[in-house]
């Protein structure tokens, strides 16, 4: 029986992913969970295991290439499973089944094929005239590289012919039709959309980026922003950090300002429930998280990514930097798995250690509000009526104005902003 496993959905709303590396070969026998392909999400960068044991018959995409969620992987012939047998395999692979092998690669579940994963001869393509004189169009036969080419490149797959077996439709045919549209004169086109022989470069866009472009949109399109300013002066804070930074890098942590924020944060939202909120429209509720799970968001070559540090209410100082450590190397070696991502209630991001002094940080939908930290520096303060010279450190809270007010909103940054001038309550 020939068995069709296609690319499945790992979670946290992936549609798509680009095959970095196949780790097996065409004729390779395989193992139920043995690692098939290494493929970049816009997420995690993680290795598809197979849902069945048998002999590998075909490869589908090549490295590099992207390819959607129901796309076909791999082909697998299964030996010994006829007749009613490849019929009971067929239906018991339209489940949703639980990897949970070792080193599998993935969390959660994988869509395996549903009934169609036999294959069979096909008639697919364009049929001739009805009695009508309609022409009836059905569903154009193609590879799925070539289907997701045609979608990035927008062509109409049912109007490319196929030179592939069976009138196939191929990733060249999609290509030189793709260039036979350019090269047809428009009529109408706007001087701005005309090519010239400027210089440009031309890069496709990662699953990374395609994401966040996804997800800017739809916290602006969802939410409605208020961003509230602040400073808080921290000089007794940098003498804290400075007390325990070499005894903590002593035992390997990092201490930043950092751990000590995400303390004061997860405090402060125990306090002020409406922060850590989602609003359920669809049901006409407004869900209270009594968990506390802090994503921060890290700057990678690739992009921006927001791994959560879990539970950070009960956390100390020091496992909070452990932390952080951990989650910013794997994020900039592209190790963070999709639970790393998963649960977040509030984010912090930092953009002070580029130079930023405040901005206007866009919320983590569906979450209720995102704190931006800005530059560090040295002001001119007052204390006790004398003046002296402090540390200040900018604060930019966004809020979604429809879960929390702006007097909601201002007294959790005031918070945050006393736990901070006053660190010793964040350690004991």
């Amino acid at each position: 029986m020939k068995y069709i496993f296609k690319f499945p959905d790992i979670g946290e709303g992936l549609d798509e992913g680009t095959i970095v590396e196949w780790l097996v070969k065409k004729g390779q026998q395989v193992e139920s969970g043995d690692p098939l392909v290494t493929m970049e999400t816009d997420k995690v960068v993680t290795d598809i295991p197979s849902p069945k044991t048998g002999t590998l018959t075909a490869l589908f995409g090549k490295e590099g290439e992207t390819i959607h969620v129901g796309d076909a992987l791999v082909e697998i012939e299964i030996e010994g499973v006829n007749g009613e047998d490849a019929i009971k395999e067929v239906e018991k692979g339209s489940d949703i089944e639980t990897v949970d092998e070792e080193g599998a690669g993935v969390v959660g579940t994988l869509e395996v094929a549903g009934n169609n994963a036999i294959l069979s001869s096909s008639t697919e393509g364009v049929n001739e005239d009805n009695k009508d004189k309609r022409p009836i169009k059905t569903k154009a036969l193609a590879t799925p590289v070539a289907r997701a080419l045609a979608k990035d490149l927008s062509v109409d797959i049912n109007q490319v012919k196929g030179t592939g077996p069976g009138g196939r439709v191929m990733k060249e045919d999609i290509l030189k039709y793709s260039k036979n549209i350019s090269k047809t004169p428009t009529q109408g086109m706007d001087a701005k959309n005309i090519i010239t022989d400027l210089p440009v470069e031309v890069e496709p866009l990662s699953q990374m980026r395609k994401t966040i472009a996804k997800n800017m949109l739809q916290s602006k399109h969802n939410t409605a922003h208020m961003t509230v300013f602040e400073e808080v002066e921290i000089s007794e804070l940098d003498r804290v950090r400075k007390k325990y930074k070499e005894e903590y890098a002593q035992q390997g942590i990092k201490l930043t300002y950092l751990a000590f924020i995400i303390k004061a944060v997860a405090l402060s939202l125990k306090k002020y429930k409406s922060l850590n909120s989602e609003m359920d429209t669809d049901n006409g509720n407004m869900l209270y998280k009594k968990y506390y799970n802090i994503g921060i968001a890290v700057d990678t070559d690739k992009g921006l990514v927001v791994p959560v540090v879990k539970h950070a209410d009960k956390l100390s100082i020091t496992d909070i930097a452990k932390q952080i450590q951990e989650l910013s190397e794997k994020a900039r070696t592209g190790k963070l798995t999709v639970d790393d991502f998963k649960d977040g209630t509030f984010t912090i991001t930092s953009y002070g250690s580029i130079g930023g002094l405040f901005a206007v940080p866009v919320i983590n939908y569906p979450q209720a509000g995102i704190l931006g930290i800005g530059r560090i520096s040295k002001q001119a303060v007052v204390k006790n009526d004398n003046l002296e010279i402090g540390l200040m450190l900018p604060l930019s809270l966004s809020v979604d104005h429809r879960i929390t007010d702006g007097g909601e909103a201002t007294r959790f940054i005031n918070s945050i902003m006393q736990y901070l001038s006053e660190p010793v309550t964040l350690i004991f």
